[in-house]
């Protein structure tokens, strides 16, 4: 069967993320071609059809959409440079990096003012995700922009999430639900180490926070502590002392989170705080000064 070209598009940063969008565009019959600083890695992407090109500028010429997929603010910003003699008026630049949001707005300010069309657009999927469009896309910038290739964008992910024009908003958010996930990697590696001190397996105790309803803990309690209510339903003196349990039973065992908490439970105990609700260890964020 005859694949039919949908667009013409460019992925500058082709590793396993960038790869994976690659693949993905092409095999949906988009016309791609691909930069990447380690040329070694285009060349995984060759029998689905995606052209290699030299340099960034190469990469971009003729293109309608070029997505970024790259390290950091810093790469961001060199790579853009070194594509600018190819990239045609009208295409859209559609950066996928995770980055600093002030640098984002900086940068989004700057290119809008020389007329470059730029979306921000960071992802929570990895490769195997990128390749079944699942997963969800954050973005943020002009809405004009947005919805030129909204339909394009959808094709991408299973969820889309258009959160307005204030350009670090997208770069905001995925730092929410980065922190999130790297939080609770750091409590789930604390709890492995809880498990070892006590004899358990730790296959048994991932088990048991599977029987845990998170996404309830973060509707009900994250709002009342997004409102500032504190409230005490357990209150910060006694989960202290429960952490205080999980520091004994770790003993020596280095942990990755739970030392820091209770530091910063401490703290606010020392300041008056034991009766109100655990949820305090958010107040400094969320009172009104």
């Amino acid at each position: 069967m005859r694949i039919t070209t949908m667009a013409t598009i460019t992925f500058l940063g082709t590793g396993l993320l960038g790869s994976a969008f690659a693949e993905a565009a092409s095999r949906r019959g988009d016309a791609v071609t691909a930069w990447n600083r380690s040329p070694d890695k285009l060349l995984a992407l060759a029998p689905f059809g995606v052209k290699a090109a030299a340099t960034p500028a190469d990469a971009v010429r003729g293109a309608e959409r070029v997505h970024l997929i790259l390290k950091d603010d810093a790469v961001v910003a060199e790579v853009i440079a070194a594509a600018r003699p190819g990239l045609a008026a009208d295409a859209v630049v559609i950066d996928h990096s995770t980055t600093q949001p002030q640098l984002t707005a900086e940068r989004a300010a700057r290119l809008g003012a020389e007329g470059i069309r730029y979306l921000h657009c960071p992802v929570f999927m990895g490769p195997s995700a990128a390749r079944n469009a699942q997963g969800s896309m954050l973005v943020s910038g002009p809405e004009a922009i947005f919805n030129g290739v909204k339909a394009e964008l959808a094709r991408m992910t299973g969820r889309l999430d258009y959160l307005g024009e204030r350009p670090d908003l997208a770069a905001l958010h995925k730092l929410f639900g980065n922190a999130m996930f790297i939080g609770l990697w750091a409590v789930m590696a604390d709890i492995l180490t809880l498990a070892k001190a006590g004899g358990v397996a730790p296959e048994d105790a991932i088990k048991l926070l599977g029987t845990l309803d998170l996404n309830a803990v973060v509707a009900a309690r994250g709002t009342t502590m997004a409102s500032c209510n504190f409230k005490p339903t357990f209150e910060l003196a006694m989960a202290r002392k429960d952490v205080q349990l999980m520091l004994d039973t770790a003993g020596e065992l280095p942990l990755a989170a739970l030392r820091s908490v209770a530091a910063r439970m401490d703290q606010l105990i020392a300041s008056g705080y034991g009766a109100e609700d655990a949820g305090v260890l958010a107040i400094d964020a969320v009172r009104q000064s």
